[in-house]
């Protein structure tokens, strides 16, 4: 997985440039700004994408996470989302420190170790209740606060909804993964379990918002479109505004 995706996006990338939508006559002015608002000039090739990852979540994926839910109890599905955070705060750290975010990177740290300990190995979320809240980064977000800009929309094979900004990130995440360079026996074992797992994780938490759009809306692929780039704006933003104090609130009460 961990050499496959970086292939199939470098391969994604090419066919996008070869199938461009044809930009709407230049007195439209009306679908010219359509056209600039989507800023998705390779619209055709990223719509073959999304009917092809469409199949394959219709009859691999969700099925999947159908099961996952049924067969899962929910605290135990809470458990495993917990421990595949865990996991992943190496790369949340990195991407902490590079964004000079020392509050949230110093609240990361203390999760890890915590979580590692009184959490058993991260299945439980001990360090929220003692007030270091859980956060998302990656180094999509990093650069964006480096003023990085997003580029054109992508829809990638198995990857989703994605920019070359992100696309980038992603690769530089797999990158600052400690995962990724270990080698124990099993380890590339491991590596599978957790990229299955997560994947199955996260289309079990978005089972219903998905089943809703794809029976409300009339352009599916223009709204996951949509709302990617709006839920990415909102991450970043969140990110940026998030200037804490070093200090944790609660150690002078």
């Amino acid at each position: 997985m961990r050499s496959l995706l970086p292939r199939l996006t470098l391969a994604a990338s090419l066919l996008a440039l070869a199938a461009c939508a044809a930009p709407p006559p230049a007195g439209d002015q009306e679908a010219q700004q359509e056209y600039q608002q989507n800023n998705d000039p390779w619209e055709p090739t990223n719509r073959v994408f999304y009917a092809i990852n469409d199949g394959l979540d219709t009859y691999i994926l969700r099925p999947v996470a159908v099961g996952y839910r049924t067969v899962v109890p929910g605290r135990a599905r809470d458990s495993i989302h917990n421990l595949l955070a865990n996991i992943s705060s190496p790369v949340v750290f990195s991407n902490d420190v590079l964004q000079a975010k020392p509050r949230r990177a110093g609240d990361t740290m203390m999760r890890f170790l915590i979580n590692s300990t009184a959490g058993v190995g991260g299945l439980f979320d001990v360090a929220s209740s003692l007030g270091y809240p859980q956060h998302d980064s990656d180094f999509g977000i990093t650069m964006a606060l480096w003023g990085v800009g997003e580029g054109p929309f992508l829809f990638l094979p198995v990857l989703g909804p994605s920019n070359p900004r992100d696309v980038t990130g992603f690769g530089v995440d797999i990158a600052l993964d400690p995962l990724t360079w270990a080698s124990f026996p099993g380890s590339a074992t491991l590596g599978y379990a957790r990229y299955g797992l997560s994947a199955v994780d996260q289309r079990e938490r978005l089972l219903d918002q998905v089943d809703q759009i794809k029976r409300s809306a009339l352009d599916p692929y223009a709204t996951f479109r949509s709302l990617y780039r709006q839920n990415r704006a909102s991450v970043i933003e969140q990110t940026r505004d998030d200037n804490q104090a070093t200090v944790p609130a609660w150690f002078n009460r």
